[in-house]
């Protein structure tokens, strides 16, 4: 006679048989019946680290080289539990708010939901689908950053397209500020869900970080079977369009709402998200007309909603969208989510308008769907592509037709120096532009030339990991464009000090606000000093790596540059943490940063 315990796992092998085979449901009887201990799959918890980082937002490393990028997510820790600035680790391009109080960057979006707090992103690719039961991600410097775990249904090493691609939140969290640095295991309690998955995001927010978060590695926890407790299933977001409804369901009676004015109404309908938009557009007829009317989508913002959005989400709202100016679709249809067809016919129906244009990490993009922008969007004046890395070169020639443009983000695009000369022959109006990390530019001295022949009235100018750069072409930029506040020059290895480019910088741009030259190894005290003399708007400076700063030069430019907050010094060989605690002592308003290993 069979144990009380025996027919339990009897009664869960027969419940399994149904889908296997007949020689695995008889296998697993006769080991039950003959007093064997079973071990059932759906207890048999898998651990596997990422096999391969699939996408991401940015990095701060190089397209060519390991260091510092995401793809050190991929496999065991490199690091942990050594905690500090290490190569071997995964980091996002920014940190804190300095990025956003710059004059580059855009203007945030009304309407964005206050529980929206991602700012960049990183896909991961596991060997095998399980149920999550675990995430654990190993942060090794300034930990507190990620603010979303998601999980997918698409597997993303099976050669079949995707199809019903679904996410699911398995846990989300305000961004957070831990007490120390120090390298911790994040493994939050997370959600069950309803399919297995081996592709996981994790969102990050790193506006409350003193420095730049680093990832070392994410473990995927999970059962092969399909627990008990996975039955949730997250409500969708509704941005269908009210109208397709049917009209029972919009209340004629609306009390004394309908008393007050108009625009009142308006005015305050504005302060509602997309979704609780439409849901209230359901209730009566007179909301129902307030929800459609085009002055509530002036400005849209489609981002917090990338999960849900699709060709026929685009289509519900394009007849609301005809005043639209500024239009956010960033991170937005991927894995066959939106078509050039979709893409196209909102395009047509509601660009005219645009005079912003958010698309960061839309891997939708092709060339059709930039010619289409350049028809249908004739008064653009912004257009952000940053890490649009899958669009080809030569969809880059039909930016040129954009000639109002003043604000381009190419940054890790595939952008040659063709289309770059192009597009500033025509876009003389240009005043804010990213070529950052676009490692198919060939010369990077014609280039800035060219911004100083065309681009006079350039603010600021991103060249970070540009590869050419010499002391003539920044001699000629800084010459002709004056009127800059901004210059990232970061890892631009061919630049040297001993020219006397970067003092020729500071003399020729008296407004200058935030300068990078990370990982120059020949600033020296002269340019420190010249900066001090011609520069007395400096906020920011980065002279990560620098060897010949001394702590005199740095006190004269903190007295010099009242108006300086960050001045990162991270491995400068002659300013050490005690130099640092002095200088901070002395001047307790700015931010002097200095990474560790430990």
């Amino acid at each position: 006679m069979l144990t009380l315990l025996s027919m339990f796992y009897y009664i869960c092998l027969r419940r399994r048989s149904r889908s296997g085979t007949r020689g695995e449901a008889l296998t697993s009887r006769r080991a039950v019946e003959s007093g064997q201990r079973a071990v059932l799959p759906v207890s048999v918890e898998v651990k596997q680290y990422a096999k391969e980082v699939l996408d991401f937002s940015s990095h701060y490393g190089s397209e060519n080289s390991m260091s510092y990028t995401m793809w050190n997510l991929a496999g065991v820790p490199n690091v942990y539990p050594s905690s500090g600035d290490f190569t071997q680790t995964a980091v996002f391009r920014a940190y804190g708010t300095w990025w956003e109080q710059c004059a580059s960057a855009p203007l945030p979006f009304r309407r964005t939901p206050k529980d929206f707090y991602s700012q960049d992103y990183v896909e991961l690719g596991f060997e095998e689908p399980v149920y999550p039961t675990a995430v654990e991600v190993f942060e090794t410097y300034y930990p507190g950053a990620i603010v979303q775990i998601m999980a997918c249904s698409h597997n993303p090493l099976s050669q079949n397209p995707p199809t019903d691609v679904r996410w699911e939140v398995l846990w989300s969290g305000e961004p957070t500020k831990a007490l120390t640095p120090q390298a911790r295991q994040f493994s939050p309690k997370i959600k069950h869900i309803n399919f297995p998955t081996n592709l996981l995001r994790l969102e990050v927010n790193s506006s409350l970080q003193d420095y730049f978060t680093e990832l070392d590695a994410v473990i995927l926890r999970g059962v092969k079977e399909r627990p008990m407790l996975a039955l949730y299933k997250m409500p969708l977001i509704d941005i269908s369009d009210p109208s397709d409804r049917d009209s029972k369901h919009h209340r004629a009676g609306n009390g004394y709402f309908d008393k007050l004015p108009y625009e009142l109404i308006q005015l305050i309908l504005s302060h509602l998200t997309l979704p609780d938009l439409c849901c209230l557009a359901q209730t009566c007829k007179l909301l129902h007309q307030h929800c459609c009317d085009p002055l509530q989508y002036t400005q849209l913002s489609l981002q917090p909603y990338w999960a849900r959005l699709s060709d026929a989400s685009l289509g519900h709202l394009q007849s609301r969208c005809t005043l639209l100016q500024r239009l956010n679709l960033s991170w937005t249809g991927n894995r066959g989510a939106l078509t050039l067809t979709g893409f196209s016919s909102f395009m047509r129906a509601c660009g005219s308008s645009l005079v912003c244009l958010e698309m960061s990490c839309c891997h939708f993009l092709n060339e059709g769907c930039l010619e289409v922008i350049s028809q249908t969007c004739p008064t653009l004046k912004e257009l952000n592509l940053s890490s649009c890395d899958r669009l080809p070169s030569q969809a880059f020639t039909h930016i040129s037709k954009l000639t109002l443009l003043r604000r381009l983000v190419l940054y890790r695009t595939k952008i040659e120096q063709t289309a770059v000369l192009s597009i500033l022959t025509f876009c003389t109006e240009m005043r804010h532009l990213n070529l950052g990390s676009c490692l198919r530019i060939d010369d990077y001295d014609v280039v800035s030339s060219m911004i100083a022949a065309r681009c006079r009235s350039m603010r600021s100018l991103d060249l970070w990991r540009c590869r050419n750069l010499t002391d003539r072409g920044l001699t000629e930029l800084v010459s002709g464009c004056r009127m800059l506040e901004e210059l990232d020059l970061g890892w631009c290895p061919t630049l040297q000090s001993s020219t006397g480019c970067f003092q020729q910088l500071a003399r020729c741009l008296p407004r200058l606000r935030k300068l990078i030259l990370t990982a120059n190894r020949t600033v020296s005290d002269s340019d420190i000093e010249e900066l001090a003399s011609c520069c007395p708007s400096l906020q920011h400076l980065d002279i990560l790596g620098t060897r010949l700063v001394s702590a005199a030069s740095l006190k004269k430019l903190l007295q010099s540059c009242p108006r300086l907050v960050l001045l990162d010094v991270s491995f400068c060989s002659q300013i050490d943490t005690r130099v640092v605690q002095e200088l901070s002592s002395l001047f307790p308003k700015v931010a002097i940063k200095k990474s560790f290993t430990q």
